[in-house]
């Protein structure tokens, strides 16, 4: 779950909130989404289905200033060892989700989940 200061900002129309994150060492990243339910975004949803990203963890919530949240994760197999991502993979990879979410005008800063968050 994302933490989220409110639900009356968006960074994109339905999108409240987006990770880039990968479990150490790091090449195989997910995309987490905490979005509007009521107005999902369904080009971006579109998008990373197009890029051979699969749901993987859906869960609705209501935030403390009281409006609805809908916690999506999405993940890609690769072709490497446990279906990671090879380097070249990797770097396609980011590079698209990057595109996908600059299209509508997020910035996204992929990271390295510690060790504590990754296997809690």
């Amino acid at each position: 779950m994302l933490f989220l200061k409110s639900t009356s900002v968006t960074k994109a129309p339905g999108i409240y909130e987006v990770d880039i994150a990968a479990k150490p060492p790091g090449k195989t990243f997910g995309v987490f989404l905490a979005t509007d339910p009521d107005n999902p975004p369904n080009s971006i949803l579109a998008g990373l289905a197009e890029l051979g990203f699969q749901n993987t963890h859906s869960e609705a919530y209501t935030h403390k200033d009281r409006g609805k949240v809908l916690d999506l994760h999405f993940q890609k197999d690769g072709t490497d060892i446990f279906k990671g991502w090879k380097t070249e993979e990797c770097e396609a990879n980011l590079k698209a989700i990057d595109t996908l979410f600059g299209n509508v005008g997020i910035t996204v800063t992929p990271r390295v989940m510690s060790l504590a968050e990754a296997y809690a």
